[in-house]
């Protein structure tokens, strides 16, 4: 049910449509974590760990196996469309012209758009797509300088696809991490970090729901925005679990984002098409490892650990930053 519930809204980037400020005092953590909280983590606790106990099962293989049909095609060819997908996204912002990497970054450097065509133009050989991490890199760094560290939080994912790129382009892994697991990590911390956001300030989204009041389905704004931003960090933790969990999570975050496109537009599908991509990419991804072999038990531990740490480092990080409270 909470899929549905935030399929649309909570996959459209609320800064790039609804006033923002990244420094303001945001809900103090006795209201975030209030009942619906705890109900709404609940729930997701017990799907996670139902999820996990039918993997092992004839169930479990039988569902991969079907994804493994559905998808063959385009897990063959998954370096193309990351590269395909790369150009298309730098072509796109440098087309719309003032975009550093996301709608709401803005930059007047005639610079930045030769280096995004540069970019762009990298991922038409193996040999060059280093050099196009590099520049990804570049532009995160000036978007870190212009923006602060905090508000580039909100993007680890472009440092994901330059390691995949930068990784498969000198045929190389990250310390026996490979290319695609490192940029799927990126995209769990990326979505993890969002979420808390929606709990933060649902305030910044509200005027999104009044003018698409059909999104929330009758649910009140408080409480969907709660639920949305469960229903996210649940499935941006899922991505880092095991097969079967990751590659269903990552197919109900395609639909979202996809979903989210049809309803916010061509800048919602511009800004996304590189998060699609790599989910599309993790949706597709077969490998199994022995580092996938998981109690069940360990995933409500692990979902409770990473959403406690991430709403340490989110709340102390932003009141070191900005003098806010906690609470």
């Amino acid at each position: 049910m909470f899929c549905v519930v935030s399929a649309r809204s909570a996959e459209a980037h609320v800064k790039w449509f609804c006033a923002f400020d990244v420094a303001g005092q945001p809900r103090g953590l006795e209201n975030v974590l209030c009942l619906d909280f705890e109900l709404l983590l609940g729930i997701a606790v017990f799907w996670l760990l139902a999820g996990c106990l039918i993997e092992p099962t004839s169930l479990g293989a039988a569902t991969i196996r079907a994804m493994d049909r559905i998808t063959e095609g385009l897990q063959r060819h998954t370096e193309v469309m990351m590269r395909a997908v790369t150009a298309f996204f730098f072509i796109s912002i440098w087309a719309v012209g003032g975009i550093l990497l996301t709608p709401e970054l803005k930059t007047a450097s005639p610079l930045v758009g030769a280096l995004q065509l540069g970019i762009a133009a990298g991922m038409l050989s193996r040999r060059t797509m280093p050099l196009s991490a590099a520049g990804i890199a570049i532009l995160f760094g000036i978007g870190v300088y212009n923006y602060g560290v905090f508000h580039l939080a909100d993007y680890p994912i472009f440092l994901g696809v330059a390691a995949y790129l930068a990784l498969v382009g000198l045929k190389k892994d990250l310390f026996g991490v490979a290319p695609l697991d490192v940029m799927r990590y990126a995209a769990g911390i990326t979505l993890m970090w969002a979420s808390i956001e929606k709990w933060a300030y649902p305030e910044w989204s509200f005027p999104l729901l009044i003018e698409h009041a059909s999104i929330t389905l009758g649910f009140d704004n408080e409480f969907y925005m709660r639920a949305a931003g469960m229903v996210e960090f649940v499935l941006a933790f899922a991505l880092m679990w095991t097969p079967l969990i990751r590659r269903c999570a990552a197919a109900v975050l395609t639909g979202m984002f996809i979903s989210a496109c049809f309803e916010f537009g061509k800048l919602d599908t511009i800004g996304h098409s590189a998060i699609i991509a790599v989910l599309l990419a993790i949706v597709c991804d077969n490998r199994v490892s022995a580092g996938d072999r998981r109690a069940p038990w360990l995933a409500p531990v692990g979902l409770c650990a990473a959403l406690a740490a991430t709403l340490f480092v989110y709340y102390v990080g932003h009141a070191a930053l900005f003098k806010t409270s906690i609470l």
